[in-house]
């Protein structure tokens, strides 16, 4: 069957990450930059960069360099994501990306703090920041830098999650921050970091598990190929009596991620357009079953 989904977004997806994007830089330029805190990751490394050229240089701009520092960075991140991921994730963050780049250059930063309590722009802007890069995760996409390596090491380990790899990798962020700009600046940004790493994996919820009942009344060749080659993943089926007249039904199981459940919604209307899915979200699994980032292809 001809992938309809490669390369492609729907309205909805499109919708989500240019607004998860959007909340995202805003939340960032509005409430933490004017504050004075420092984001994680790759973003927090060129915020500092930043703040480094301003101060030894006495350059200024008149815009955020941090943006543009970052995207930068995120180009080996760009090879890496295409070559283990795949070239549908690739494309997406890449507009992502440069989305990003635009947003934080192009969104004024206030003179002033908008809030002056540390502690209640912490909660804004964390939990905004969070919402905003869960929303471009759900979308199949990613604001790259250490969500990238977080969806790499997820997929191998599946105690991990792109908000667990995103805490240990700052660490060593905010042991900078706090020798270069104080205790106090690191512990905030410390905490801020964990608020919006929780937020995200609520939003995001990468490991969620669904299983997924596929009641056709021909044999469900083609739902069964589908499911091994595009979503890498096996199915158990057998045949049964349907209760209302008889008939001879076929019944196909699989456990599969959140989002490998939802691209198999949106192509069974080409697999079969007589089946229907009955599932159920939030199922335990234990054992080899592993996070396959396929759905990153749709």
């Amino acid at each position: 069957m001809k992938n309809e989904r490669t390369f492609k977004w729907n309205k909805n997806e499109l919708i989500k990450a240019v607004a998860g994007v959007f909340l995202f830089c805003l939340s960032i330029n509005i409430f933490i930059i004017p504050n004075h805190l420092y984001n994680d990751g790759l973003l927090g490394i060129s915020q500092l960069i930043r703040t480094f050229i301003y101060n030894s240089f006495n350059i200024k701009f008149n815009f955020d360099i941090a943006g543009v520092i970052y995207f930068i960075f995120n180009i080996p991140l760009f090879i890496l994501s295409y070559k283990r991921i795949s070239k549908g994730f690739f494309a997406r963050t890449l507009f992502t990306m440069v989305l990003q780049t635009i947003f934080l250059t192009i969104i004024p930063i206030p003179k002033t703090p908008l809030v002056e309590n540390n502690l209640t722009t912490i909660l804004i802007g964390s939990i905004l920041c969070g919402i905003g890069s869960g929303m471009c995760l759900s979308s199949g996409s990613s604001g790259g830098g250490t969500e990238i390596i977080g969806l790499l090491a997820s997929s191998k380990n599946k105690n991990l999650s792109v908000g667990k790899i995103n805490i240990l990798i700052n660490l060593f962020v905010y042991a900078i921050c706090g020798s270069l700009y104080g205790i106090e600046i690191m512990i905030y940004s410390i905490v801020y970091s964990v608020i919006v790493n929780i937020t995200i994996d609520r939003t995001h919820q990468q490991n969620i598990c669904s299983q997924a009942f596929i009641f056709t009344k021909e044999k469900p060749t083609k739902i069964i190929n589908f499911i091994k080659t595009e979503l890498n993943r096996d199915v158990t089926y057998w045949k049964a009596i349907g209760g209302y007249d008889d008939s001879t039904t076929y019944i196909t199981c699989a456990v599969l991620s959140k989002y490998e459940q939802l691209r198999l919604e949106r192509n069974l209307q080409y697999l079969d357009n007589n089946a229907f899915i009955a599932k159920t979200n939030g199922v335990g699994v234990y054992g080899s079953f592993k996070k396959i980032y396929s759905t990153f292809e749709s």
